[in-house]
């Protein structure tokens, strides 16, 4: 199973073109969405290229690949314009024996069983630790990374994750 992972887009249409052109060209059979795809939300600034209309047409075209949960800025007409579900707070993809738990990562963590993988954004910072058995990896954001992190998404193959750097054009951090 190859999978690529990304959270919070916020309506740049610079950077989730950036995502689209990657996942085409990565192999990948799936885009998993962390969530706050169209819109930037009261605390952060406009990313580059703000514009949710445009980021729909790109990721319209792909919702049969696309496998997403909502963020705290999802509003419910993303659904409307949206052609794929975007209104779960979590998700869960099994590979094989593994289960990875998706959530943007504002809401309580679930009880996971030791082995489990949960992939949260929200905070735009990457992060990758396992406490208890259950290992916890944050993409960071495609649009508005923080802490002086890249612009980045995660490539999961194999049962191994990579961390991808977009403004290399997927350069592996």
């Amino acid at each position: 199973m190859k999978l690529l992972i990304a959270s919070d887009l916020h309506g740049s249409a610079f950077w989730t073109g950036r995502l689209v052109e990657f996942y085409r060209c990565s192999g990948a059979s799936r885009l998993v969405l962390l969530g706050d795809l169209l819109y930037h939300g009261p605390r952060n600034d406009l990313p580059e290229g703000y514009d949710p209309k445009a980021v729909i047409a790109l990721l319209n075209p792909l919702a049969a690949e696309i496998v997403a949960v909502r963020g705290n800025c999802e509003a419910e007409v993303d659904g409307m314009v949206l052609d794929f579900p975007v209104s779960a707070d979590y998700g869960v993809i099994f590979d094989g024996e593994k289960a990875l738990y998706l959530s943007h990562g504002h809401r309580e963590i679930p009880k996971m069983p030791e082995g489990s993988v949960y992939l949260t954004g929200h905070t735009h910072i990457p992060h990758d630790y396992t406490e208890n058995g259950v290992r916890y990896l944050n993409p960071g954001s495609v649009s508005i990374p923080k802490n002086g992190s890249a612009h980045s998404c995660l490539l999961y193959e194999d049962g191994e994750f990579r961390r991808i750097d977009l403004e290399a054009k997927g350069e592996i951090l």
